[in-house]
């Protein structure tokens, strides 16, 4: 089965002139692409809701949102009425014009129980395959940045994870760790166990900057998970190994909105 590079450049606008969203905004946006999905295919939207790819893997991760904003207090006060973002999905090539279709005249509310700001999709644009110049079965030599927080951890006894910074010789532990078990749920476990992969952390003149998420917050099952950006990365593998870790996102908790990363020329 064919896979390809699926990426989109969303574009949101909005008419409101008090334009507020939860500064966690990742889950209530996760929760948006998971409903529109439902709209366009519920069985599809339910295999990836329940069970996703093997170790449940879900197979799609976003960027943070591009927007000029002020932080106040919980909210993201936003100072344009547009706002954009990248969504890829590690999808058969075929079915790009349906998930592009989802998207398009769609509404996106992003929203808790404190505000809501309602948006359109004012364009969706499909973005260039960053690996076209590679050929099937070469190997891929290529440095990505991070556009949004990158989530490496352990679990530990009580089954929560203890998180890794890119300056911990885990991190990367964790990372190619994550990577193999993506590829052996989308191949099998002997070609996951053969691949040759490879990450190196390229830190830069600035530190790495952490950020601490909530996922649903302020409720019962509130959980807070801490990523890491501003930094790069060297990665080397086969060509499809590389073009999964473009589409699926690097580290854990990839479709809410962490570890989406891109190519850098």
């Amino acid at each position: 089965m064919l896979f390809k590079q699926m990426r989109f450049l969303i574009t949101l606008t909005c008419q409101q002139t008090d334009l507020v969203i939860p500064i966690n905004y990742q889950y209530p946006l996760s929760a948006v692409l998971y409903h529109i999905i439902a709209r366009g295919d519920k069985d599809y939207a339910s295999f990836l809701h329940q069970k996703g790819y093997g170790k449940g893997f879900k197979l799609f991760t976003f960027s943070q949102i591009s927007c000029p904003f002020k932080i106040e207090g919980d909210r993201l006060k936003l100072l344009s009425q547009d706002l954009n973002f990248q969504v890829a999905f590690h999808l058969p090539q075929a079915m790009e014009p349906f998930v592009k279709g989802l998207f398009q005249c769609e509404r996106i509310d992003i929203a808790d129980k404190k505000s809501r700001t309602s948006f359109t999709v004012k364009s969706i644009e499909s973005l260039p395959d960053p690996l076209q110049s590679v050929k099937e079965l070469e190997i891929a030599n290529i440095q990505v940045k991070p556009i949004s927080p990158i989530v490496a951890g352990l679990q530990n006894e009580k089954g929560n994870y203890d998180f890794l910074s890119p300056d911990d010789a885990r991190f990367k532990e964790s990372l190619l760790y994550n990577w193999r078990n993506k590829i052996a749920t989308c191949f099998d476990t002997q070609t996951a166990s053969q691949a040759l992969l490879m990450i190196d952390i390229i830190l830069m003149k600035q530190p790495p900057k952490s950020r601490l998420m909530a996922i649903k917050a302020d409720t019962r099952e509130e959980t807070k998970i801490r990523g890491w950006i501003n930094f790069n990365l060297r990665v080397i593998a086969e060509k499809r190994f590389v073009k999964l870790l473009l589409n699926t996102g690097m580290g854990i908790y990839n479709s809410m909105g962490c570890g989406c990363i891109v190519k850098l020329d």
